[in-house]
């Protein structure tokens, strides 16, 4: 029972650093290697920031835990009303959607992952999460920007770098950094990887994997070794990471 408990533990965690925390072993595995790797990259260098208590927004699985080491407490939350599977989630607290189950001011830094495009009511969650983080404490947030429609039907919005920035500063937060993961062509060749993948492989497991040998690998090689060379422009990208500070709270009327 132990042996088999830790080879699927191993198991487990190798699928998580293939498919989240960036191991290059990904590009082997993983059609969506490119915007991984750079989600990967941003999170680890931004997240020594956010210390204390520390709320995972839309925790799911929790895959970027291990990198919020200066986190003194990490308290995932996630909505189970969504066509998101489960079934190897981490959640501490659920929620309804609209109220977070907090006091005021109890967080030091909240983190969220490629949640805020899942979410209908985005100025009431704004409201929550201002509410529920202190004054002078950090939000990690990333966003897609050039990604399919996914967990439908639950994907409601796309936010540009300047939409995303205008509605967090309506909610009090300050904005420290605004980055662009991916340059436009690593855009087009990912969202194109992705489509062979998805679309055009075989779906028997085993030619799948043949193929994506034999296909996703060398592109997704070929298309990190283009870009090196190319122009970095950012006019279209896959992803956008913001690290905000909460300024001041909202006048309302405030949960005690």
């Amino acid at each position: 029972m132990n042996f088999n408990f830790s080879i699927l533990k191993f198991y487990a965690n190798f699928k998580k650093n293939i498919n989240f925390l960036g191991s290059f072993f990904g590009i082997f595995f993983n059609p969506f290697f490119i915007i991984r790797r750079a989600l990967y990259v941003n999170i680890k260098r931004i997240s020594p920031l956010l210390t204390g208590k520390l709320l995972d927004f839309g925790c799911g699985s929790k895959p970027y835990k291990s990198l919020f080491y200066n986190a003194k407490d990490y308290v995932g939350i996630d909505n189970y009303s969504s066509s998101h599977d489960h079934k190897n989630s981490e959640i501490d607290f659920s929620y309804d959607g609209k109220k977070l189950p907090f006091k005021n001011d109890e967080f030091d830094s909240v983190f969220s992952s490629e949640v805020f495009e899942h979410i209908f009511n985005i100025d009431e969650i704004l409201i929550e999460l201002n509410r529920v983080l202190k004054i002078n404490g950090k939000l990690l947030i990333t966003i897609p920007f050039a990604w399919e429609e996914h967990e439908q039907p639950f994907d409601f919005a796309r936010y540009t770098s300047y939409g995303i920035k205008f509605l967090l500063e309506k909610y009090k937060f300050n904005i420290l950094e605004n980055t662009k993961t991916t340059t436009t062509f690593l855009a087009i060749a990912q969202v194109f990887i992705a489509y062979l993948s998805q679309h055009v492989l075989p779906r028997n497991i085993y030619f799948y994997k043949i193929f994506h040998i034999l296909i996703i690998t060398p592109l997704s090689v070929l298309a990190l070794t283009i870009n090196f060379f190319l122009p970095k422009r950012y006019e279209y990208y896959c992803n956008c990471i913001l690290l905000v500070e909460k300024k001041e709270n909202l006048n309302i009327n405030y949960i005690k």
